[in-house]
């Protein structure tokens, strides 16, 4: 039988509480999920950082520092941080992860998209957090940039601190792009 790699996304950075009871954003949680996805056969898991008062999504590197040892001190499986962060987030804020931790892997976008879940809105009887709707109702209007100069740094930057790329193609479109990046060397 060919192997395969089983990756894990624990939290996802558009989702908020309010969308499922299931949504780990306590790092003692994220840490569980990560070793029990480790133990069902993942052997990569991707993260997001979240506050652990509300779940809003942040790039605090300390937080992924918390994540990253608390999951390695029990298991041994390839953590990816994000790149992508959230909509709110600058790319330099998005990229701080790599430059503060150097993960052996980290997500890289392969272009820009429309990520809309403002319809979410009306099916949530009641949000957990203050900040859930109006990030929510936000996505109408949000395009999750990812244009080739940030391309070109991302890649440098990876480069530099010895951190993998994960691609992450959202549209077939960034096929093409993620070959550019191969064709000037960057990938």
């Amino acid at each position: 039988m060919s192997k395969v790699i089983i990756t894990a996304a624990l939290t996802g950075s558009i989702h908020t509480p309010s969308m499922s009871p299931h949504l780990p954003y306590k790092p003692d949680h994220i840490i569980d999920e990560a070793v029990r996805c480790h133990q069902a056969g993942a052997a990569v898991v991707h993260i997001h950082g979240r506050d652990p008062e509300n779940g809003k999504q942040t790039a605090d590197t300390a937080i992924f520092r918390k994540y990253m040892s608390g999951i390695k001190a029990r298991c041994n499986v390839v953590i990816t941080p994000t790149t992508g962060g959230s909509p709110t987030m600058t790319p330099a804020e998005r990229l701080a992860v790599v430059s503060a931790l150097e993960p052996e892997m980290a997500t890289f976008n392969g272009g820009s998209l429309n990520f809309a879940l403002y319809p979410v809105v009306e099916k949530i009887k009641e949000f957990r957090f203050e900040w859930e709707k109006e990030f929510l109702e936000g996505t109408e209007s949000f395009i999750f940039p990812n244009h080739f100069q940030s391309l070109h740094n991302y890649a440098k930057t990876m480069k530099i601190h010895g951190t993998r790329p994960e691609i992450e193609i959202y549209d077939v479109g960034q096929i093409n792009n993620i070959a550019q990046l191969i064709r000037e060397g960057f990938l």
